[in-house]
């Protein structure tokens, strides 16, 4: 039963590495003219796109598809696909940039925010025209494998911060957005964009120096992944827990998930691979480990050394952080974005915390969004941060 599986997943991992070399041995620019995309953040491909938060409902904006240059947990060279939006307001000269992490949308490729935004049903739709309302730009990274071929590296935290840090990079050097190297540069993301937006904000100083980083808003942090795993087996959220199992395998294929899933769990994660959230949230409700598995993954140091590679906290990030956290979020326990906050504080970063006192994990989201927006506001005008560790 798990044989063809294996083979397929051999397959895409062929088709996405000769997807990936055609990409990068010959890049087309906006202007359909050749070009050589060879560092991270280089374009890879542009293509004219739209910007829709609902349906049919009209933004004074320009948008374009892309594909860049990022880098894979590993090191390697990927190419990874996303958005830039820019207003249509008749500014001129360089505006603030926004590189924006989305919440998890899923595994489907159909799901990336770049196949939503021309539709108008990418989840955080509204979220980001707040922002493009101020007059700011934004880019939106797909993800690593999300929208692109393979599987989604789902919860791999240097894989996404990366991708944050690329896209941001590649909005910078695409022509027709209008920004230069001086633009200021924000770091925006909630839940998975949380956690990808918080490595982002740990890995610019040594990965992306050059970007003018001025502060990250992030919230709903899973920024240790075994403790939020803990609190998810068996839960409402379980289904978060076994699409993360998929993308850490698909970061790193050693740890050989197929080889831990009885026939219920093989049938599940298949189904997981080509679902979108809410889908896969149903899909995997109330299910426990145990119930998909022969031998629990999690037990296993080599699971579990790869899943503290993601934590959030390990390093300061260098530039002011906005963290905040629902005290009832029900899918990423409120101790764990306490905990990044008490380890990024004690290693001297500079946190303005606070705790969303009603509410739970989605409307955290939607109340404080309007405030982080605010604070990146003061970060780009320059006005003094009020820290609170």
């Amino acid at each position: 039963m798990r044989a063809p599986t294996t083979l397929r997943r051999l397959a895409v991992t062929i088709a996405a590495g000769l997807a990936a070399a055609t990409l990068a041995a010959a890049p087309t620019h906006a202007d359909g003219g050749p070009g050589r995309a060879s560092a991270p953040g280089d374009l890879v491909h542009v293509e004219p796109s739209a910007f829709h938060p609902l349906p049919g409902q009209p933004t004074d904006t320009r948008a374009w598809k892309i594909h860049y240059r990022s880098t894979t947990a590993r090191g390697a060279p990927n190419t990874v696909s996303g958005t830039v939006i820019v207003p249509r307001d008749g500014h001129r000269g360089p505006r603030p940039l926004v590189t924006y992490a989305v919440g998890t949308v899923g595994l489907g490729d159909r799901c990336a925010p770049s196949a939503g935004f021309p539709r108008g049903t990418t989840l955080e739709g509204n979220l980001i025209q707040q922002l493009t309302q101020r007059g700011w730009a934004v880019a939106v990274t797909d993800y690593e494998g999300l929208g692109t071929p393979g599987d989604h590296t789902y919860t791999v935290g240097r894989a996404a911060g990366h991708a944050v840090l690329d896209a941001a990079r590649a909005a910078i050097r695409l022509p027709e957005a209008g920004l230069g190297e001086d633009s200021p540069v924000g770091i925006m993301g909630y839940s998975q964009g949380g956690q990808a937006s918080s490595w982002a904000a740990e890995l610019h100083a040594s990965y992306a120096p050059e970007l003018k980083v001025k502060g990250t808003a992030t919230g709903g942090v899973p920024g240790d992944l075994m403790r939020v795993a803990d609190f998810n087996d068996g839960s409402v959220g379980a289904g978060l827990i076994f699409m993360a199992a998929i993308g850490q395998d698909a970061a790193f294929p050693e740890l050989a998930l197929e080889s831990y899933l009885n026939p219920v769990g093989a049938s599940l994660i298949d189904r997981l691979r080509q679902s979108c959230v809410a889908d896969g949230v149903a899909l995997g409700a109330f299910k426990r480990i145990e119930d998909v598995t022969v031998t629990n993954p999690l037990e296993q140091p080599d699971w579990r050394q790869r899943l503290r590679a993601s934590q959030v906290g390990t390093r300061a990030p260098d530039a002011p952080v906005y963290l905040y956290h629902a005290l009832a979020d029900e899918l990423i326990p409120y101790g764990v974005g306490r905990q990044v906050r008490d380890d990024w504080c004690a290693r001297g970063a500079t946190v303005e915390w606070h705790t969303v006192p009603l509410g739970e994990h989605v409307s955290g989201v939607i109340t404080q969004s309007p405030l982080a927006a605010h604070w990146l506001a003061d970060r780009f005008a320059g006005k003094p941060v009020r820290g609170t560790c």
